[in-house]
């Protein structure tokens, strides 16, 4: 019979590449929320602040065209940084399966750089998701604008992108939340999307999920959005699946989507008809040709009670209509008939901690400090 070489990986690897400030501060919480099974890696100009990141592997790109002083808004200088690097940011990446390139789009390097290192990956064939934010409204027209031009660049090289307005946060925030906490959530919202879809891969399961499930759905498929619920109590499913598939977060909505994952997670209570009814919420407004994969999985990580429904939808028509919830306007009357079903719960509200106030872009940390 024959024999498996111990040297022999038989999982998937990712890494996750935060490239500018905002993508570097991503990554840092994501460090220190203990995300599991994927590497970290940080890519700035800006070499002080790529000092103070918490990866093991930070990446000084274009020290030639910046001089370690940034980008300054100016998404040029960013690309023309990262194709200076080309050769390092190949080596950096080859041998992962999957890439997450995650920054804030609107200022230098991330909505400049990011494009080539998607890029990069890509073409050695690494399937590459991009997670975004971006601007708030009260950054300014000429942030937005450069933001919408990026993210015109960015979904030519990657595989499925994932865009979250910051906007949306303000729907989800209660009014006396701090300027800190908002920008906090920030990372949390990316920290969140780059978990959910990692544990779809590495967490073994009841049925099933691996790395070709996820690639399947998300390869060449462009736009793609991901939702996550947690609930416990009577209805958890279906109150889970609701949360998961509502999210006020998202810019697209799924109706249309030509590829749908998703995993339901609890513990030893969790019963096939609490399955059937959380996966009918999620399955009866997708396309009827659309690809359907499931997987369940039982999850100690989860507290008593719980229940966990993770959904990626992608494969969306070309200019689809943007909404704030996953499925059609239709399911949105089920969800007002259920309390506790926000998709907020899932995002911490605390005041942050000293170290988030570095989620606060650099032009304003700056001005704060003068």
């Amino acid at each position: 019979m024959p024999q498996v070489k111990p040297e022999f990986e038989t999982s998937a690897r990712l890494k996750v590449i935060g490239v500018g400030g905002s993508g570097q501060n991503a990554v840092d919480h994501m460090i220190r929320s203990k995300v599991k099974g994927v590497d970290f890696i940080s890519i700035n100009t800006d070499a002080q602040d790529l000092h103070n990141s918490l990866s093991q592997k930070k990446f000084h790109i274009g020290k030639e065209v910046t001089r370690g002083l940034g980008a300054g808004m100016n998404p040029e200088l960013g690309r023309m940084a990262a194709e200076e690097s080309k050769r390092e940011i190949e080596e950096m990446v080859r041998g992962a399966d999957l890439i997450f390139v995650t920054c804030g789009f609107g200022g230098g390097t991330g909505t400049g750089a990011a494009p080539i290192v998607a890029e990069v990956a890509k073409n050695l064939g690494i399937l590459t998701v991009a997670i975004v934010t971006k601007p708030f409204s009260f950054e300014g027209d000429v942030r937005k604008n450069i933001a919408e031009e990026g993210l015109v660049r960015l979904r030519k090289a990657v595989d499925a992108m994932i865009v979250i307005p910051n906007d949306r946060l303000l729907s989800i925030v209660e009014r006396d939340t701090s300027f800190l906490a908002a920008f906090a959530m920030c990372d949390e919202v990316l920290r969140q999307a780059v978990e959910g879809i990692a544990d779809l891969i590495i967490t073994p399961g009841i049925v099933n999920v691996d790395f070709a499930d996820v690639r399947t759905i998300l390869l060449n498929s462009g736009s793609a959005i991901i939702g996550i619920g947690v609930s416990h109590g009577k209805s958890r499913a279906q109150e889970a699946a609701r949360m998961a598939v509502h999210s006020p977060l998202l810019e697209v909505s799924a109706e249309g989507a030509k590829g749908v994952l998703f995993t339901i997670s609890g513990k030893d209570d969790l019963s096939m008809w609490e399955v059937q009814e959380a996966a009918k919420i999620i399955t009866e407004n997708v396309d009827r040709e659309a690809k359907i994969i499931f997987g369940a999985v039982r999850d100690e990580r989860l507290k008593s009670g719980q229940v966990k429904v993770t959904v990626i939808a992608s494969g969306f028509p070309v200019g689809f209509g943007r909404s704030p919830s996953l499925f059609s306007e239709s399911s949105k009357s089920a969800r007002a008939e259920k309390d506790g079903t926000k998709n907020e719960e899932n995002i911490q509200k605390q005041e942050p901690e000293s170290s988030e106030w570095d989620s606060i872009p650099a032009f304003l940390r700056r001005s704060k400090k003068l």
